[in-house]
């Protein structure tokens, strides 16, 4: 235990500062200040090594957290890195895209704020690539077998890692210009700079993962081509089909689903080109009144941008009712509390509206966006519905639905999706014999935790079928969830 009477003596939260508000509208880089350690040494003291440590179901991944936590406190960097990475491909990602389903489940939430787990993670992989403790892991051996990983999203990079590191032929796949999937150009800069993803592309390399960027699946090469030519392939595409709005007036200019207006801001923050034919792909919330709806992560990327694009005015819409500022009883230790969040987007500027229904979308003469119809929740046989008569409109130049997504793009990809649309997989997640899925093309959107733990686990078992038998861990089976009331 890394302090007896660490929760003791440090009983509240302690976070690295955010930038001020004014300062970091002005660009897009991350909005945290360099932490201190001392801080971070007294918070990673709080942990009290439960005999029952619930943070390690919370995740996932099952990340050894009072371990790496006992060894910040101590000072103990290379110790730390190595617990650490013994679970978890990409610290750097969840440590700052994840929603620390592990610091729900913390013990010592139950009478205290909890560990800030996600601070120390990030911390440990920052240091240690500074230290220089990260480095490749280059296998012993050459299997001769290949595999091809579709898709380089957490998921297939996790997958693709792993199973390098075992010494087979992995050669990733990505149909966009650079590898990250919806890390690289899905999340703003302000939350993941970029450049933490490419110093792991370059680990991975360096391990002998190959990647080719610009293949895209049913355009450059068939489905049933890549079966034939690898000796199994995973599937790791995520789940990229927005959840629409089937309203009056849907088909009005300035309504847009949430990534066609994050990727080609996300685009031009890398100083690319938004689209080589078309240059009015990048859409521009300066001096627009912008209306979010959708109050998760993804709106929150959203405002972020628009705020420092310039709008006049962003209103976020959620459809129910403000969730509590604490822990209540609809939602015990440990499962995951609905909450009411303030991330940093919302830290600087907009509004925030709720029980707030949409009923129409209202248009100008030229066929443009001009505003949104909404009234008042109320629930009625179960169902969140609008109160009739309470219809007014707010005005609305650019429309952005960030609703999530239903599932992924299927198309090209030859196998059966099931009821709520992502892939179907036997528990060893394979959709077929030799190809297999992982991520959230076949659990449906969730977290970058359980993609990495389910690219992870797929891994094990392609090594597996390839060998017949597999020393690589596997965290998470398809059907695993977390933890519910």
């Amino acid at each position: 235990m890394a302090d007896p009477r660490g929760f003791l003596t440090t009983t509240e939260r302690e976070l690295p500062a955010r930038r001020p508000v004014p300062i970091r509208l002005m660009d897009y880089s991350e909005v945290y200040e360099k932490g201190d350690p001392a801080q971070l040494r007294r918070q990673a003291s709080r942990c009290m090594d439960c005999g029952v440590p619930f943070c390690h179901q919370g995740c996932p991944l099952g990340n050894l957290i009072p371990e790496f936590n006992d060894a910040m406190y101590r000072g103990e960097l290379p110790r730390a890195v190595e617990l650490l990475h013994a679970t978890n491909n990409f610290p750097e990602f969840t440590g700052r895209a994840c929603p620390a389903p592990c610091e729900n489940a913390c013990v010592l939430g139950i009478n205290q704020p909890a560990v800030t787990i996600k601070q120390v993670e990030v911390s440990i992989v920052d240091d240690g690539f500074a230290a220089g403790l990260i480095t490749p892991v280059v296998p012993d051996r050459i299997t001769g077998h290949t595999i091809a990983v579709v898709g380089s999203g957490p998921a297939g990079l996790a997958a693709a890692q792993q199973l390098t590191r075992a010494g087979h032929t992995v050669v990733v796949f990505e149909r966009e210009d650079r590898l990250g999937g919806l890390l690289r150009y899905g999340i703003p800069d302000f939350k993941l700079e970029k450049h933490h993803i490419d110093r792991r592309l370059t680990q991975m390399r360096a391990e002998g993962t190959r990647f080719e960027t610009g293949v895209e699946i049913g355009r450059d090469i068939d489905f049933a081509a890549l079966q034939t030519r690898f000796d199994a392939v995973l599937v790791a595409t995520g789940a990229t089909v927005p959840r629409d709005m089937e309203l009056p007036g849907r088909g009005l200019d300035g309504i847009e689903f949430a990534m066609d207006y994050l990727v080609p801001s996300n685009r031009a923050q890398a100083a690319e080109a938004t689209s080589a034919a078309d240059p009015s792909e990048l859409i521009d919330a300066a001096g627009k009144h912008v209306v979010i709806i959708g109050g998760g992560d993804t709106g929150a990327d959203c405002l972020g941008t628009a705020l420092r694009q310039g709008a006049a005015s962003v209103t976020t819409l959620a459809i129910g009712s403000q969730p509590p500022v604490e822990r209540d009883a609809s939602s015990p230790w440990p499962t995951v509390p609905r909450i009411f969040e303030v991330q940093s987007s919302h830290e600087e500027g907009g509004t925030r509206r709720y029980l707030a229904s949409t009923t129409r979308f209202v248009g100008d003469d030229s066929g443009k966006v001009c505003g949104i119809e909404v009234a008042q929740t109320q629930f009625a046989d179960g169902r969140r519905v609008p109160t009739p008569g309470t219809e007014h409109v707010i005005p609305a130049d650019l429309v952005l639905l960030a609703l999530g997504f239903s599932g992924p793009e299927t198309d090209a990809i030859e196998l059966e999706a099931g009821a709520r649309g992502a892939f179907t997989r036997a528990e060893d997640y394979a959709a077929e014999p030799g190809v297999f899925v992982a991520g959230d093309a076949g659990r449906g959107q969730s977290l970058i935790v359980w993609a990495i733990a389910e690219g992870r686990a797929a891994a094990a078992e392609v090594d597996r079928f390839l060998t017949g038998s597999t020393r690589l861990p596997a965290p998470v089976r398809p059907a695993d969830e977390g933890f519910k009331c």
